[in-house]
């Protein structure tokens, strides 16, 4: 009985070894082939890409990455700042009382022509029991009105702007600098504008008139500019956004500013030779701005820079170029 039991018992583990290295070698047969392992001659065990002679390691057989390129060429690269500002006419002059008294005559509205000694208003400066003759307000300058704030029956006083009047035959853009940029500005500055009510177009300008002390509660500095082509379609009044060009070079070697890549503190570029193969630059920038970069060091003319696909490069990677 007892030899009995001895021989399931041995039976038993017998079959469940059989059943174990069936399951193994079902598994082997579905492992990657990479993963497969071989021995040879010499003993020692290795991979069938190793028994291969490592076809697949090595530049030789890796794969182009697709670039797109730019040639480095010279050009003219400008940094601006953006602002707000507003267009005046030159010769603006306010127009007030010589006394205090009642507005009973009003002879001009926005718009009007006015000449130089013409009368603009009649002020009473009668009070109750008293009659005094009324006093003339008269224009200092010609031009058009432009602002006309009171209405007869207003009370005035000898610090009242009866009028506004402007020559619209020229006119120029105010605007406020930010101190951090008011070291670059200068006379003849060059700005584009252009206008909400003008779509579509730009207006070239220039710096005529920079306030020497800046406001110190805005801590900014007034300047003016003039138009180069004034259009009649600009009015006095209109909001106006400028780009003030505050550094521009010309003739310089410039790249996309997308084609260069920070790197522990360093910039670089990759530049694609004869051969097709990428190659690693260190280079030194200089001006920029959102689209282009100026290069002062690094690359030459001519060369072509890798300006798509450059984030998955590294150098002596083969490339293939598309337009």
């Amino acid at each position: 009985m007892e030899c009995q039991v001895k021989k399931n018992k041995i039976v038993t583990i017998a079959i469940i070894f059989l059943i174990v290295l069936f399951a193994a070698l079902i598994a082997y047969n579905f492992l990657p082939e990479k993963s497969k392992i071989t021995v040879s001659q010499n003993g020692t065990p290795s991979t069938p890409e190793q028994a291969g002679g490592g076809q697949r390691s090595g530049g030789g057989s890796r794969n182009a990455t697709t670039v797109r390129v730019t040639p480095v060429a010279p050009g003219t690269i400008e940094r601006s700042v953006i602002i707000n500002g507003d267009v005046l006419a030159r010769n603006q002059v306010t127009i007030y009382p010589t006394v205090g008294g009642k507005l009973v005559g009003a002879l001009l509205a926005i718009g009007d022509r006015v000449n130089s000694g013409d009368t603009v208003a009649m002020v009473d400066p009668s009070r109750p029991g008293e009659v005094y003759s009324r006093s003339p307000v008269v224009s200092t300058v010609s031009g058009t009105v432009l602002q006309a704030p009171y209405s007869i029956g207003d009370t005035l006083t000898a610090q009242s702007a009866v009028y506004v009047v402007g020559d619209l035959s020229s006119l120029l853009v105010e605007t406020f600098v930010p101190e951090r940029f008011v070291a670059v500005i200068r006379q003849g500055l060059r700005a584009v504008l252009w206008f909400e009510a003008i779509p579509g177009e730009t207006f070239n300008g220039e710096v005529v008139e920079i306030n020497p002390v800046l406001d110190p509660a805005s801590r900014t500095m007034r300047i003016r500019l003039r138009f180069i082509n004034p259009d009649p379609r600009i009015k006095a009044g209109m909001f106006a956004t400028i780009s003030l060009v505050t550094n521009r070079r010309v003739n310089v070697p410039v790249i996309p500013r997308i084609s260069i890549i920070n790197t522990y503190g360093s910039w670089i570029v990759f530049i694609v030779d004869e051969n097709n193969i990428a190659r690693r630059r260190e280079v030194t920038l200089g001006l920029d701005n959102e689209e282009f970069v100026e290069i002062l060091d690094g690359i030459s003319m001519a060369e072509r820079v890798v300006s798509a696909g450059q984030n998955f490069l590294s150098d002596g990677d083969l490339v293939r170029v598309v337009e």
